[in-house]
């Protein structure tokens, strides 16, 4: 190891790896990873995985966990139980509820308990309702990129550790066994996936359409059993439509539009009853005022005209 490269940073191991050359670059590469025990946040309690986990940064962007077993293999033959990489930008990984919202409304879906991942739309990845992946395989890794090793046993991660300080103090470097599908095959393959043929593209369109025609159909039955199911409280819900099934949503929102313009122009207004009746008489006062005043001036001009003689 190079004598102006230190050993370790803080609590941080560096551990060279030896990069593989590619006929892009047909030399020598260097890459230096970061690791050590890892730890809970401060403002959080540690988990029964967190005395044997490892925590790695700096990782190539072809890491995923198959690079990683390897590697750890390789260095102290132990066995990872799992490697868990931080999710993607505006990606939340939840345990899904089994519900979906149609139209403002949330159905109820079959096969819950399965973890999806939300976009940042936030519609649900899967289920005949996501979008075809343009990538395959696994995804390319930001410079940078963080992960947790989660080994067998706490005796297992000790040996990592223990090797790696054997490899750093001997100066040599582990070698670094990245993945097959890059380059131009990588690159091919998203060409491909990005302009699928023309069949394959309509039976994706048709698969997502008799999907959401599904889930208005369950929409439709749920707010049916509503109308006859008492709530909680004991009320039942009513809506409108009857047969057809009540109002749309953008309907319904209009509805309410309406009804609160109207409630604005009635808050100027009367608010009791005897206010509301003698508004009421100063209206019919003043109708009965104006139609006399018209007829006086209908006689009037009726007058004039019986005065006029023609010469």
């Amino acid at each position: 190891m190079p004598s102006h490269i230190p050993a370790k940073i803080q609590n941080l191991h560096i551990l060279p790896l030896s990069l593989p050359t590619v006929p892009s670059c047909p030399y020598a590469a260097t890459h230096y990873l970061y690791l050590r025990p890892d730890a809970p946040p401060p403002d959080a309690e540690p988990t029964p995985d967190t005395a044997r986990s490892l925590f790695l940064a700096n990782l190539p962007i072809d890491a995923d966990e198959s690079t990683l077993r390897r590697l750890f293999k390789s260095l102290a033959a132990v066995t990872i139980e799992r490697v868990e990489f931080p999710l993607a930008e505006g990606e939340v990984e939840e345990e899904d509820t089994g519900v979906v919202v149609v139209q403002g409304t949330e159905v109820p879906l079959s096969g819950r308990g399965r973890k999806r991942k939300r976009g940042q739309s936030g519609q649900v990845k899967g289920d005949g309702a996501s979008l075809p992946r343009l990538w395959e395989g696994e995804q390319i890794r930001g410079s940078g990129g963080q992960a947790v090793v989660v080994c067998v046993d706490r005796d297992s991660a000790d040996a990592v550790i223990k090797a790696v300080k054997r490899l750093i103090k001997q100066g040599g470097k582990a070698e670094w066994k990245g993945r097959d599908d890059l380059g131009e095959t990588r690159y091919r393959s998203h060409h491909r996936l990005t302009y699928p043929p023309r069949a394959l593209l309509q039976s994706r369109v048709n698969n997502y359409l008799a999907h959401f025609a599904t889930l208005e159909a369950a929409r439709a039955k749920m707010l049916a059993k509503q109308r006859q199911v008492p709530d909680e409280d004991g009320f039942i819900t009513v809506t409108r439509g009857g047969r057809s099934g009540p109002a749309r949503l953008e309907e319904a929102q209009a509805a309410q539009e309406r009804l609160k313009e109207r409630e604005k122009k009635r808050a100027g207004g009367d608010f009791y009853r005897f206010q509301t009746r003698e508004g009421r008489k100063r209206k019919e006062m003043e109708l009965k005022e104006n139609f006399e005043r018209d007829a006086k001036r209908v006689r009037e001009m009726r007058e004039k005209r019986g005065k006029l003689r023609p010469e």
